[in-house]
């Protein structure tokens, strides 16, 4: 029974991950993105974004290769923007320590995120997430419900994602699981746990759902 947590704002945040990304993409192709173009992006992961944008600069599909080339220099900048020396970002601990209280009481954990899987991975060990948990970061042609799925294969349910974006309360109703919103921005008839939440609050809510 795998309970997926999203990374992207549900955990911490980092502050101007659209301005390093619109940035990484001009070291790519020599012009950044416009904010305009950004937002008229659909879908909410790195490979559905990126995808979007390619086509739009460069012409034609994007390739794996185009992929891990982005990756690379996306981690690059936020490597250097995110640096201990330069500054922190924003973690909820209560929400990080109710994970790995999760793990503790042998529940099966997943970490999910829209970011490509090497950023994933520096994102999670700044904020702290514990390393028991298997991290799934964007894949190519899978959008953030593919991406559940995948988390979920080979695991009886029941099963639960949560998240702190409308996109990721659509991506749980798509991948067809329960939700729990995180924060202020996924109001609605399903549980929602504050970003002050303590990790106590985290786990009554998920056993309310899977027990």
């Amino acid at each position: 029974m795998p309970i997926c947590f999203d990374l992207d704002g549900t955990l911490g945040h980092f502050g101007g991950g659209y301005v390093l990304l619109r940035q990484a993409l001009g070291d790519l192709w020599g012009a950044e993105p416009t904010v305009e173009e950004l937002r008229a992006c659909k879908g909410s992961t790195d490979w559905e974004i990126l995808g979007q944008l390619h086509t739009l600069h460069v012409g034609g599909a994007m390739s794996d290769a185009d992929y891990a080339a982005y990756e690379s220099v996306i981690l690059e900048r936020f490597q250097t923007a995110f640096h201990p020396s330069a500054q922190d970002p924003t973690g909820f601990q209560g929400l990080i320590e109710g994970m790995a209280r999760l793990v503790d009481a042998g529940r099966p954990v997943w970490l999910v995120s829209g970011n490509a899987p090497r950023v994933l991975d520096f994102k999670a060990d700044r904020l702290g997430v514990d390393r028991r948990i298997p991290r799934l970061g964007s894949l190519p042609g899978l959008d953030r419900a593919g991406l559940i799925r995948r988390a979920m294969e080979g695991c009886p349910g029941p099963h639960l994602y949560l998240g702190d974006r409308p996109h990721d309360r659509e991506a749980a109703a798509e991948a067809g699981v329960p939700f729990i919103g995180v924060g202020a921005l996924v109001p609605g008839d399903h549980p929602i746990l504050g970003i002050e939440a303590e990790a106590s609050h985290v786990l009554a809510a998920v056993m309310g759902l899977t027990e």
